[in-house]
Parts: structure tokens; C-alpha cells; sequence
């Protein structure tokens, strides 16, 4: 367990070193991770409610910020290349997130020529059934997309790796909110850049100093 947890905090500490330097990315992430929590209460109570806040809101502004706001040349702070990190990115690097945002746009497609979608929904009675059946689409999507990964992270690396990362993405929203929180604020003062992305470790709210050197993940 003391090994899993490590392997989690390290999971954890360079998706945030390497991967959320702006102020307006790490904003974004809060409004994402309030985002998914609100789909994590309503997945009990309306799953389509879930998938719609999820994938609309949650993840669009989540992506937003790597895409738009990321900064992606050479990270003098941590001395490695914006091609080095998407190299060992343990999950979804920028060219699989690519990837899984086409599939998400092209999911519902089908639903168009096949009221059905393969025998799997009764024709949609009108314009709210039909959102939601693409809503449903989505949420298997979502769950599929945490599922392979973690399956192929058993094959090309090890079981361990693949349970980390599977926890870590379902307690992102839990501990964006912990370390992002005052990220609005920093932004309003003109901070663009998080000038601490290195200083210091914030696992279990300790200040352990940090190597700046790259570590494989």
C-alpha cells in the first residue's frame, strides 16, 4: 500500500509540475473538477445529467487549458522539451486526447442514420430523448476511455502503474480543487504563470524540496 501511495503522489506531482504552469489552465481546472463532481453526485441520480456536465463542461474546460493555455516550448523549469513530457505522459498526452476527443465528437454519429444505434436505444421520441441517448453514448465513452487505458498502462508497463493512474483521474477533481483553488485569485492579479510550479512538493501538505530533474513516469 506504502508503494501504491508514493507511486500516486508521483503520478500526481509531475502531471502538475510538467503539465499546468498557467494560471488560466490551473483556473480551468478548478472549474472542471467542480464540474465532475457535480457529474459524480448526479451519476446516481440522472446518468445523462452526469455525461452532459462531464463531457460539455468538465471536460471541455479541462482540455481547454492544456490546448489553448499550456505553455509548450522548452520548460526551463524542469529542464525537459515539450516533446520529452508528452513521451512519458502516463495517460492521455495531447496526441491521445486527440484521439478520444475525435472519437467523443464522432461517438453520436451513428445515432443519425440508426434511430437505434445498433439495436441499443429505442428510437428517440423527440429532441430531449435524442440528447439523451447521445448523453448515454458519451458516459460509455467516458468509462471506456479510463478503462483502456488503464489496461494498456498493464501491458506496456505494469499492473501497479495502471491502478495508480485510474485512482489518480478519478480523484483529480478532489485534488485540483486542493492545490488550484487559489489559482483564480493569482490570475486576477495578472499572475499568468505559477512562479511556485517547482519550489515545493504539496503532497499530504508538506513543503519537501524537489529535484528539478526529469523524472520517467
Amino acid at each position: 500500500m506504502q508503494n501504491f501511495l508514493e507511486a500516486l503522489r508521483t503520478q500526481r506531482w509531475d502531471d502538475h509540475r510538467y503539465y499546468h504552469h498557467s494560471r488560466i489552465n490551473q483556473t480551468l481546472h478548478l472549474v472542471s473538477a467542480i464540474s465532475f463532481l457535480f457529474s459524480y453526485v448526479m451519476i446516481f441520480k440522472d446518468p445523462a445529467i452526469s455525461a452532459l456536465a462531464g463531457w460539455l463542461v468538465a471536460m471541455t474546460t479541462r482540455q481547454t487549458g492544456h490546448f489553448f493555455f499550456e505553455p509548450k516550448d522548452y520548460d526551463v523549469v524542469n529542464k525537459v522539451t515539450h516533446e520529452y513530457k508528452e513521451g512519458i505522459k502516463v495517460g492521455y498526452n495531447l496526441r491521445r486526447k486527440v484521439v478520444l476527443l475525435t472519437i467523443w465528437a464522432l461517438a453520436p454519429l451513428p445515432l443519425y442514420f440508426d434511430p437505434t444505434y445498433f439495436g441499443l436505444f429505442a428510437p428517440a421520441a423527440d429532441k430531449t430523448g435524442f440528447v439523451r441517448q447521445v448523453a448515454m453514448i458519451w458516459l460509455a465513452l467516458g468509462i471506456g476511455g479510463v478503462l483502456f487505458r488503464t489496461v494498456q498502462l498493464f501491458l506496456v508497463k505494469d499492473v501497479q502503474t495502471g491502478l495508480v493512474w485510474a485512482t489518480k483521474i478519478l480523484t483529480d477533481p478532489f485534488h485540483d480543487i486542493k492545490i488550484y483553488h487559489k489559482a483564480p485569485l493569482a490570475l486576477l492579479r495578472g499572475e499568468l504563470i505559477d512562479p511556485d510550479i517547482v519550489r515545493h512538493r504539496w503532497d499530504d501538505d508538506e513543503a519537501d524540496e524537489v529535484e528539478e530533474a526529469p523524472r520517467f513516469t
